[in-house]
């Protein structure tokens, strides 16, 4: 099995970045003699006569959207090659196997998968049953440099938007799993509390070699980039050094921007621009039941030093919870007038809602049990109804309106308007239709905070 097309990777979504997903795999494979193929559907179509001649078709599901999209392809390759070892890899591979073993998957690989993945190739190489496959691997490895060369070149992907131009982004990961419990967070099933770096050497030649295709400013995609301070303050350091023009934006949490502080004017003296933070609610009952470890006050506290260090700080939103009142969702918003984080904030986070997919920590609470109605299928999620039905109302409207909005390209203060007068439609029992925003859009000249060109998603 070492002939070019036995083997085919596939991604569909990877919050618009080229995917490591594949790049990585692809790098694995190609170190033990293989010459597997890719294709990122997200930005390329379907290569029918690949799937044909594949033995083994890999379908990366590194996040929920990922998964549902990956679904129907897996239902697509089936009808095209009924031989093929279907497997699907990622972070939602593990938490949905049951499901996936019954739309006919033939492995299910999550956590430190390259490795298992090659074993995997080398057993349908010889031409043997493979097995039982691990499903949850948690071996330290030795990374290669991830192998980009027959990706989509960066422009297909999201690009840095900042000071009225754009840049071509590139995309790193300095480190895997989170040693954090957050009860809503996919990664904790997987991980439990454990995290992977990965080698310095690796990333700052990723990086090169990103930039070198054009890249001007790196994502770290690390599920919290301060899991491992030492660990990422020498690459950036190094990157720096080597390319002092390049920017560079982050993940971590409230409580590690809090803890680790001291870094934050050093890490904008590297090229930070800005920090996504999930912050997810400020009501308390809810940050207590996600087990988030902040406050309403630390996330204050968080902005202030964030913003003294020159940084913008981007919270992440989980809007829509069982727990989460309309007083809560109120509050929400006029805190994020109140604090000048309008243009901070996507307007896709006033409107998400709260997924629960199988294996979720949330699911050990009598919160949530007393909630939560069937598995959905169709949706990957349990179904839940929020005890005050004007919330399901404001977030199937917040939601519609974010969606319109953003097809029609509208300035995303005019949404943030709109949507906030969907909320106090609500609290006031009118019906919630909204017309022309209340408030003005920003003017051409306004110079909006720095910002990817994809909204963040899941």
């Amino acid at each position: 099995m070492r002939n070019p097309g036995d083997i085919l990777l596939l991604s569909t979504y990877e919050l618009g970045h080229q995917p490591l997903l594949l790049a990585s795999p692809l790098a694995f494979l190609k170190d033990a003699g293989f010459e597997p193929e890719a294709i990122d559907l997200a930005v390329q179509p379907l290569d029918e006569e690949a799937v044909r001649k594949a033995q083994l078709v890999a379908i990366a599901v590194p996040m929920h959207t990922a998964l549902r999209l990956g679904v129907e392809v897996a239902a697509r390759v089936r009808k095209l090659n009924r031989g093929a070892h279907l497997a699907f890899y990622g972070l939602y591979a593990p938490l949905n196997r049951e499901f996936l073993l019954e739309q006919g998957a033939s492995s299910v690989l999550g956590g430190e998968f390259e490795a298992e993945l090659v074993k995997l190739a080398r057993r349908l190489a010889e031409e043997t049953k493979p097995g039982a496959t691990r499903l949850v691997v948690l071996d330290r490895l030795n990374f290669p440099v991830p192998d980009r060369a027959s990706l989509p070149p960066l422009k297909k992907y999201a690009h840095l938007l900042h000071e009225g131009g754009e840049r071509l982004v590139g995309y790193v990961e300095a480190s895997r799993g989170c040693l954090h419990h957050c009860r809503h967070c996919p990664i904790p099933p997987v991980y439990d509390g454990r995290f992977f770096v990965v080698q310095k050497d690796t990333v700052l030649e990723d990086v090169r070699r990103q930039v070198a295709a054009g890249a001007e400013h790196i994502t770290f995609g690390d599920p919290d980039f301060l899991n491992g301070p030492e660990h990422v303050m020498r690459i950036v350091r190094a990157m720096h050094g080597e390319h002092p023009t390049l920017t560079f934006d982050l993940t971590a949490k409230i409580e590690h921007l809090l803890q680790h502080r001291a870094l934050l004017p050093e890490l904008r003296a590297l090229g930070c621009l800005f920090i996504v933070s999930a912050v997810e609610s400020l009501a308390e009952r809810v940050l207590t039941i996600l087990d988030k470890g902040h406050t309403r006050a630390d996330v204050d506290e968080a902005l202030s030093l964030v913003s003294a260090a020159g940084i913008t700080l981007r919270p992440s939103l989980l809007a829509f919870t069982p727990w989460t009142t309309l007083d809560d969702y109120l509050e929400l918003v006029d805190w994020i007038e109140q604090r000048n984080l309008i243009d901070h904030i996507e307007p896709i986070h006033l409107a998400i809602r709260l997924l629960i997919p199988p294996g979720s920590k949330l699911l050990e609470l009598a919160e949530t049990q007393s909630v939560i109605g069937e598995f959905a299928a169709d949706r990957l999620t349990y179904l839940w109804d929020h005890p005050d039905p004007r919330m399901d109302a404001l977030q199937r409207a917040a939601y519609a309106t974010v969606e319109s909005a953003a097809a029609a390209g509208e300035d995303p203060r005019t949404t943030f308007f709109r949507v906030k007068a969907l909320a106090f439609a609500a609290a006031a029992n009118r019906p919630l239709t909204v017309g022309r925003a209340s408030h003005a859009p920003l003017s051409a000249s306004h110079s909006r905070a720095p910002r990817l060109s994809e909204a963040w998603f899941c």
